[in-house]
């Protein structure tokens, strides 16, 4: 009657219909009872005998009730066939089910409508039953009777309404495993999602078949920028499209689903791990079918190959190793494609263990800033300084590439971002309290701050609260993460700007944008990266001689102070001299100096500079 509906449900398992099975499991028996032992039947007060009309109900009862509860299997078709009985048995002639998710599509008839049962007779309507379940969903089931036949007694209606109840609801539940299912094992965008693959994992180590599997992690190389480039609707059918092209070549010899944004994962048969690969690689995808057009996707990809007799604890285990391989190709540069192996394992410990420390080495101010002098070339005075992190632990430093690229993997370096600036502020405000010569000071904010819709409050709460005047702060952002959300950096450069604090962009030229970068937020310094930054070996003519005139002319041409990193050399300082660049960081001046050494500095104020 209602049942066809049932091929829409692919996903519908065993262990769901078990669970349908018991609850109805107990209508069985009560029916098998009355019909095995003949005994007698109430109706309206008076007892009656089972008559032979009564036992066929019975024993229709008894069939449908066994189709829609076997343990070990669920066979759509037997309840079909036994449904179909039951209808002959009241004499309709069409039956229709209906589901809606919600009233709403009800109403919109956005849903399901299905013939379960029709013997080719068209009728009229002879009863219709509506359920909402708790969930808001609504199960309608209708039955048609054909003009001709015999009218339904009054016990014969009640026995059709139990029926349809029954039955209606024990679609509603079905029905509801099947959107359960797609909502916890798919996301909102028809893509499997992550519990899809551990459930898979699952079930390959309940075969031991994990030996002879490849699993991989990967995230979309600079996807904010194609997004930017082609638009996000062209964008994410791209993404589609390269999903496609993988899920593909897997076949049924593995999944692949998605993490969530642009990062999937997916595990699959060995023999295909080279095709896959070599996708991810880079691979052209259309994204416009009307022309034709096409876009270059690749990926970083951390890659897990199991051996044969291969097992885990749990499927974290596996998600461990991909993630952790992912992470080194996505930081790797030109190796986007990284094997895992157990090295990685005592890398994850030494990050668990630095992640442990490092509240307690923020609370005991084990990180102490370093300045490092920024000289006007012309003059040879202290224009400036960078703070930089060092952390002192048992009578050492730990380098800063140790703990940085660590905490930059959680919030724990926005902690560290805030308590360097509060720190700065206050050297600053006592420099002014003592009558110093005070220079500004640029501090560097991570990337991940720009999750932090109040960063611009709580940049100037930290200045403001040291009443330090905000021209002596520039805060510095890199320009080397590629994943940036323009519009939210825009947002905080142009507010700190706005409370007159100086803005500066980081290594200028190492990033993927850097054009975009400085033609839509209105930083005030640009900090040329030290690979611009000719050599003594360089001529005049030099690609790199070239592009760091331009670099510089272009910075001047937008009104940005311009600051030359790495210098080195005498020869280094001629060049910056000759493109007008007269602002410069470099081991010829300083190093990063403690406080007490950068404070001797700012009484001297001078440094010499050769004039070559």
């Amino acid at each position: 009657m209602f049942f066809s509906i049932f091929s829409k449900f692919p996903n519908y398992n065993l262990k769901s219909h078990k669970k349908l099975a018991l609850l109805t499991k107990s209508c069985y028996n009560i029916y098998k009872g009355v019909l095995t032992m003949k005994i007698s039947l109430v109706q309206n007060g008076e007892i009656i005998m089972m008559n032979d009309k009564n036992e066929k109900f019975y024993l229709l009862m008894e069939k449908l009730v066994r189709s829609m509860t076997m343990a070990d299997r669920f066979d759509k078709y037997a309840i079909l066939r036994a449904l179909a009985d039951m209808c002959r048995y009241f004499g309709v002639s069409k039956a229709v089910s209906e589901f809606y998710q919600t009233p709403t599509n009800a109403k919109l008839q956005k849903g399901e409508k299905t013939i379960g049962f029709d013997d080719g007779n068209a009728g009229d309507i002879c009863y219709t039953e509506k359920i909402l379940t708790k969930s808001r969903a609504i199960v309608i089931g209708t039955a048609y009777m054909s003009k001709d036949a015999a009218p339904l007694s009054p016990e014969e209606e009640d026995k059709l309404k139990l029926i349809t109840r029954m039955l209606l609801s024990f679609l509603s539940r079905h029905r509801l495993e099947g959107v359960v299912e797609q909502f916890t094992f798919y996301d909102d965008t028809g893509y499997r999602n992550i519990r899809s693959f551990l459930r898979y994992l699952e079930l390959l180590s309940e075969k031991n078949d994990l030996g002879g599997h490849t699993a991989v992690y990967y995230n979309l190389r600079h996807y904010t920028l194609v997004n930017r480039d082609i638009g996000r609707s062209a964008g994410d059918i791209a993404m589609r499209n390269f999903f496609e092209i993988i899920e593909n070549i897997i076949g049924d010899k593995g999944i692949i689903c998605r993490v969530g944004g642009d990062n999937f994962v997916a595990v699959f048969r060995d023999e295909l791990t080279e095709d896959i690969l070599n996708v991810l690689k880079g691979t052209p995808v259309i994204y416009d079918t009307n022309s034709g057009k096409r876009i270059m996707v690749s990926a970083s990809t951390g890659v897990f190959r199991m051996p044969e007799g291969y097992k885990f604890d749990t499927p974290g285990d596996i998600m461990d190793r991909i993630l952790s391989s992912s992470q080194a190709a996505k930081l790797g540069g030109k190796d986007s494609i990284v094997f895992f192996d157990e090295k990685m394992e005592v890398g994850k410990e030494k990050r668990m263990h630095m992640q442990q420390l490092f509240p307690q080495a923020l609370k005991n101010e084990e990180f102490k800033v370093f300045y490092q002098p920024k000289i006007d070339i012309e003059t040879g005075e202290l224009a400036g300084a960078e703070a930089l992190c060092r952390w002192f632990r048992d009578g050492r430093i730990v380098p800063p590439m140790e703990f940085i690229p660590i905490l930059e993997q959680n919030t724990d370096i926005c902690q560290l971002d805030f308590y360097m600036l509060d720190h700065v502020c206050k050297d600053i405000r006592r420099w002014l309290d003592e009558g110093r010569k005070a220079v500004r000071v640029s501090v560097n904010l991570s990337r991940k701050h720009m999750m932090d819709v109040d960063l611009l409050e709580h940049i100037i709460n930290i200045v403001d609260s040291n009443n330090v005047p905000h021209e002596y702060i520039e805060i510095e952002l890199t320009e080397t993460t590629t994943d940036v959300e323009f519009r939210d950096l825009k947002r905080v450069v142009s507010s700190l700007q706005q409370k007159g604090i100086y803005t500066s962009v980081d290594d200028f030229g190492m990033g993927y944008s850097s054009l975009n970068l400085i033609r839509e937020i209105p930083w005030n310094v640009l900090k040329v990266d030290r690979s611009f930054l000719p050599v003594d070996a360089d001529e005049d003519d030099s690609t790199r001689s070239i592009m760091f005139k331009y670099v510089v002319a272009m910075a001047k041409d937008l009104g940005l102070e311009c600051v030359a990193e790495g210098v080195e050399t005498d020869h280094q300082v001629k060049v910056l001299r000759d493109n007008h660049c007269i602002f410069a960081q470099g081991f010829l001046f300083d190093k990063p100096l403690p406080l007490d050494e950068f404070e001797k500095r700012m009484n001297d104020h001078y440094y010499k500079v050769k004039d070559e």
